[in-house]
């Protein structure tokens, strides 16, 4: 286990609230990687998370943090505040899993850092004119819980947001404009008419045939496709039997791009190769929605400059991505919402000699580790930093409170 009681003390005008808020943060230390640590080892998956859940909240709660459950009707999202100050700072947690693999990218730490920065924030926010704000965003892997809160008014009066991520390494990636992608996602389902696939071929409707078809147009449509469109896929169901002409198969589509104008326009041409397979086998096709649009990312220049300083200030190496360097690689998240919404950050903070990357059973393991912990630790305390920062600084306070975002948009 990682040594936590030697972090460095702050080092910015606002010396006295940022070591009161780490060491709140330090003395939290053990419960929080309690959290982590059985987030971890009961893995749910989208909309399911009621474990989680209830851990999260009720350790908030413990701290004099009034709970809000089942906010935007969903049973696994809360809000839980704490202080009164005019300017409000949300945190966003996330404690969804990944299907067969578990937490394999990292929503364990995210959870316990941002429950974390909580706890340093309100021991300080009656003298920074603060009312923090914990946020549990269920269903981040392709349920956009945080676009549904969006849109039920849950982030209405929330001046600024933020929350980090992890990752493999041991430094901390600044800016995550530049990875984080706009996602569209869907499910394809076609329709045939089941026959003998020996004794009577001829009068089936293969719906297999119709995927083969449509999946061949997308390779080819692929050759053509610009630097940072991308579009990946599994087939569900594709069939019941091999001598069963296929009279029902389903698929699971993600299309991204740079940007969410982009990734709308080639959701549109992927969908024209769905409709192509429906048309070369005559069966029926259903495309229909199975999240709400991932936007892309744009992150608040002020709020990223003070978590780099913090960041640094723990000792942390700071990776910066110049918006030139963005291609095609990258990932998506329902945060980038938010970030088009109201000044939010979603840096990456690196979990050392950490295996696999996200989405990879190796990273899973590595999300429960000793050097993970010491990963949450610091995240909870460059975030809780960071909001300091935001509120002591008059221009950034006064900025936030107009509702004004401040962004270099990707593109």
């Amino acid at each position: 286990m990682s040594d936590t009681t030697d972090l460095p003390a702050a080092t910015t005008d606002l010396d006295l609230p940022k070591s009161a808020a780490g060491a709140a943060i330090r003395r939290a230390d053990a419960r929080l990687r309690r959290l982590s640590h059985d987030v971890h080892a009961n893995p749910e998956t989208r909309f399911t998370e009621l474990k989680a859940t209830a851990w999260a909240s009720e350790l908030l709660e413990r701290h004099g943090f009034a709970i809000e459950r089942g906010v935007a009707d969903l049973e696994t999202a809360f809000v839980a505040s704490y202080g009164t100050g005019p300017l409000v700072l949300g945190i966003c947690a996330e404690y969804d899993a990944l299907p067969t693999i578990g937490h394999a990218c990292g929503h364990n730490i995210i959870c316990a850092s941002s429950v974390g920065a909580g706890l340093g924030l309100a021991t300080v926010a009656d003298d920074l004119g603060l009312t923090v704000k914990v946020i549990g965003t269920p269903a981040e892997e392709g349920g956009g819980g945080k676009i549904i809160m969006l849109d039920a008014g849950v982030f209405d009066g929330v001046h600024a947001a933020m929350m980090t991520h992890p990752f493999p390494g041991d430094a901390d990636i600044l800016d995550m404009t530049n990875t984080m992608l706009a996602s569209v996602q869907f499910e394809v389902e076609f329709r045939g008419r089941a026959s003998h696939a020996a004794g009577g071929p001829s009068l089936g409707i293969n719906a297999l045939d119709a995927v083969t078809v449509a999946q061949t147009a997308i390779g080819l449509l692929r050759q053509q496709l610009p630097i940072g469109d991308l579009v990946h896929g599994i087939v569900t169901h594709g069939g019941d039997a091999p001598n069963i002409i296929p009279e029902r198969t389903v698929l699971s589509y993600y299309v991204r791009s740079l940007t969410i104008d982009r990734a709308e326009a080639l959701d549109a041409k992927i969908r024209r190769c769905f409709e192509a397979g429906a048309l070369a086998t005559g069966c029926e096709v259903e495309i229909r929605s199975t999240s709400r649009t991932y936007s892309h990312m744009e992150a608040d220049v002020d709020l990223t400059r003070f978590y780099g300083r913090n960041a640094a200030a723990l000792g942390r190496d700071v990776l910066e991505v110049p918006s030139s360097a963005r291609t095609s690689a990258g990932a998506s998240t329902d945060m980038a919402n938010v970030s088009l919404a109201l000044p939010a950050i979603h840096p990456g903070v690196g979990i050392a000699h950490a295996r696999g990357f996200p989405h990879h059973a190796d990273f899973t393991r590595a999300c429960a580790t000793s050097d993970a912990d010491a990963t949450l630790l610091h995240a909870a305390t460059a975030l809780a930093w960071t909001a300091i920062d935001a509120a002591g600084d008059a221009d950034v306070r006064e900025r936030l409170l107009r509702g004004e975002r401040r962004t270099e948009p990707a593109g």
